[in-house]
């Protein structure tokens, strides 16, 4: 062979071992009718694109009932439009698998329909759909599946797909660095405990252009494990759910760091459109949450430093009590609030510190009596966190306690109703500025 032939026949060789497998659900079994199992056809796609060095499992349009799919590093899962994952009906098709990584999410769930630990180089893109039959499932957690369990990851990418009917959470991401959600379509109502995304103890994450409409909370963060859930940003969401919208908490044994959540539309959550929580120890700070607004929610701004103290593994010391400081809210706008109020507390000697709003306007349902203004809040430091755990709010607009360096910049606060509460009430408020446009007055 000349030198010149050898030269190209090496180049075609290099090329075809670095040219990704596409692999084919139908070709390696999976009959795609929705009635008989192809757990089995689809692991074996997934084998075989791994065995092949890795690439593409591709789903053409068809129906595909499926328990626990366990996924392998450099593979991306493709389904295209007109495809349909289902998730099984049987609990027993979901095997239990017990994280190496340990968290307190070890309490909620052992089994889930696509799995994945300690990999890279791992997607799921395309026009098709997920639906977990979530409606088929009773009982407690562990009697309930995820979705999608990524854990321990590197470079995971969620892309494009529509995630419906989850039984339990609907994608959980635990200690994983460099995640990449972008464009899902999520609608899952059907069951208890159907949060949208859940972030956990993870590092660069980027949440962008997602349309989620839940039955727990849309977009949480959490620190269920002593691993830091630090550097993600959330922008372009449209946001509806039963519980809160955008949320970091209540589990917070690592605590959050650098966090940004931009750009979003809140509409018909019950509960808080923006909720700090930290309960569980851990130090939250250097949060920005900016541009956002919010139509017919619980409260539209819940801040809490509270002593739940649960650690993240049984057996564990209770964790100390936490650290929230560092947080700008700006740009936020709410109509349609309910009556309770909003609220920023610490506790006594464990202040909230440097929290900023700056061109805030919202508009609450009001109607507050004399009694409300006059009633006294309890601590109740150990309570879960919910907007509402206070009852009625002595002020229609902000509640603050505990607090140090508060700052209320053009912040204004309507309520259409005849109100007998101040719109701002403070108590053991060090170093409070309300400053601009702000109609607060406060006492």
């Amino acid at each position: 062979m000349g030198p010149v032939l050898r030269r190209n026949f090496l180049a075609a060789v290099s090329a075809a071992a670095a040219r990704p497998a596409l692999i084919n659900v139908r070709e390696q079994g999976a009959t795609g009718d929705g009635a008989r199992l192809d757990t089995k056809a689809l692991q074996q796609a997934v084998d075989a694109c791994a065995a092949a060095g890795g690439g593409v499992v591709y789903f053409p349009p068809g129906r595909y009932l499926s328990g626990t799919v366990y996924l392998k590093s450099n593979i991306t899962l493709y389904m295209e439009r007109g495809a349909v994952l289902l998730g099984s009906k049987n609990l027993e098709d979901y095997p239990v698998t017990v994280a190496q990584y340990r968290s307190y999410t070890d309490n909620y769930t052992e089994r889930s329909l696509l799995y994945g630990e300690n990999l890279e180089n791992v997607g799921l893109e395309g026009a098709g759909t997920i639906d977990g039959q979530g409606a088929a499932f009773k009982g407690p957690y562990k009697m309930r599946p995820y979705m999608i369990r990524m854990i321990g990851c590197r470079n995971v990418t969620t892309s494009g797909v529509t995630l419906k009917d989850s039984p339990m959470w609907v994608q959980h991401y635990l200690a994983c660095d460099n995640v990449y959600v972008r464009g899902l379509t999520v609608s899952s109502r059907v069951n208890a405990n159907n949060d949208g995304i859940n972030i956990d103890s993870c590092e660069r994450v980027r949440i962008a252009d997602c349309d989620i409409s839940s039955g727990d909370d849309a977009i949480v963060l959490k620190s269920t494990s002593a691993r830091v859930c630090r550097n993600v940003t959330v922008t372009n969401c449209v946001l509806s759910t039963a519980c809160n919208a955008l949320k970091l908490g209540t589990e917070s044994n690592g605590g959050f760091e650098d966090i940004v959540i931009s750009n979003c539309v809140v509409y018909d959550t019950r509960l808080a459109g923006i909720a700090l929580e930290m309960v569980d120890g851990g130090v939250l700070e250097r949060v920005a949450v900016s541009n956002i607004t919010m139509n017919k929610v619980g409260a539209p701004i819940f801040v809490r430093l509270g002593n739940r103290a649960r650690p993240f593994q049984e057996g564990m010391a209770k964790p100390g009590l936490g650290r929230l400081r560092n947080v700008v809210l700006s740009n936020v706008q709410a109509a349609g609030a309910g009556k309770v109020g909003c609220s920023i507390t610490g506790l006594p000697k464990h202040l909230v510190e440097h929290i900023t709003l700056e061109n805030v306007r919202l508009w609450f349902e009001g109607g507050g009596t004399r009694e409300d203004a006059r009633r006294p809040v309890p601590e109740v430091p150990d309570k879960y966190p919910e907007f509402s755990m206070f009852g009625v709010l002595p002020a229609y607009g902000f509640y603050c306690r505990h607090a140090r360096k508060l700052a209320f910049h053009n912040v204004e606060v309507y309520a259409p109703k005849e109100e007998e509460r101040l719109p701002l009430v403070t108590d053991d408020v060090e170093d409070l500025s309300v400053g601009g446009s702000s109609n607060l007055g406060g006492a």
